[in-house]
C-alpha cells in the first residue's frame, strides 16, 4: 500500500455503500412476489435487478444517446428483469416497487464510521444519482452532514468513466492523489484509481475484486474497520 498522507478527503459511493439497497427493497419486492404467487424470492429478484441495472448504466455511457440518469435507469433494468423472470406487473406494480428508493436505509455500520472519519478527513459524496434524489438521501435518509455532494449529473456520465472523477477533483480544488474513493463497488475503486484516485474498498458482499492493475489501498469490511484503519 503506498502511503496514505497526502489524502485530505474521501469521496464515498452513496448506493450499496452507505446505503443498503437490497435490505431497503425486500419489504417491497416481497410484497410484489407474494401477491404473485411467484417463488422467487426477495433477494433473487434484487439480485437480478441490480445486475441489470449496472448493463443499463453501462450502455447509458457507451451508446452516446444522452444520460437518462440513475432512477430511469433503475426503471428500465426493473422492467427488464420483471419480463425476464416471466412475472405478470402491472404499471402500479412497477410505480410501487420503484417508490422504495425514496426509502432507502444505511448500512448500522455507516453512521458511526463517517462521524469518525469525519474527524480528520473531508467527506464528500461522489454518486450516480441525480441532484435532487441525493439531496433528498441525505437530508431525510443519511442525515449525516457531508462537506459536499457532487452527482454525475455534472458530466452525464455513469461511474466509472473517468470523467466523473477527474469533474469530481475540479470541484473539490484538489489533485487526484489526495482524494480516496470509498465505495463497495469493485468497479468504482478500479475507475477511481485508473484516474489517479486512492481507493478504499468496502468488502460488503464477500465479493473478489476485479482483475486490473488498479488495486485499492485498503480493503475493509465495513466503514467502522476503515476508520480503524485511517486512525479515526
Amino acid at each position: 500500500m503506498q502511503s496514505l498522507e497526502q489524502v485530505h478527503s474521501l469521496t464515498f459511493d452513496a448506493f450499496g455503500t452507505i446505503l443498503d439497497l437490497g435490505g431497503s427493497h425486500a419489504p417491497r419486492l416481497g410484497a410484489f412476489l407474494r401477491e404473485k404467487g411467484a417463488s422467487m424470492t426477495p433477494q433473487q429478484l434484487w439480485a437480478q435487478w441490480r445486475y441489470r441495472q449496472r448493463i443499463e448504466q453501462y450502455q447509458d455511457n457507451q451508446l452516446f444517446v444522452g444520460h437518462f440518469g440513475y432512477l430511469d435507469s433503475s426503471r428500465r433494468a426493473l422492467l427488464y428483469t420483471l419480463r425476464a423472470a416471466r412475472l405478470p406487473f402491472t404499471d402500479d406494480d412497477v410505480s410501487r416497487i420503484m417508490e422504495g428508493w425514496q426509502e432507502l436505509n444505511p448500512f448500522p455500520d455507516a453512521l458511526e464510521g463517517l462521524r469518525r472519519l469525519k474527524i480528520r478527513y473531508k467527506l464528500v459524496v461522489l454518486s450516480n444519482g441525480e441532484k435532487e434524489f441525493l439531496a433528498h438521501l441525505v437530508k431525510n435518509r443519511i442525515k449525516f452532514d457531508f462537506d459536499g455532494v457532487i452527482s454525475v449529473q455534472e458530466v452525464g456520465l455513469f461511474k466509472p468513466n473517468p470523467a466523473v472523477y477527474r469533474m469530481a477533483a475540479r470541484v473539490l480544488g484538489a489533485e487526484p492523489c489526495q482524494l480516496l474513493m470509498v465505495s463497495a463497488n469493485s468497479f468504482d475503486v478500479m475507475g477511481a484509481r485508473a484516474s489517479g484516485y486512492r481507493g478504499a474498498y468496502i468488502n460488503r458482499y464477500d465479493l473478489p475484486y476485479e482483475e486490473t492493475p488498479y488495486q485499492p489501498d485498503l480493503r475493509v469490511r465495513d466503514f467502522l474497520e476503515l476508520a480503524d484503519r485511517l486512525g479515526c
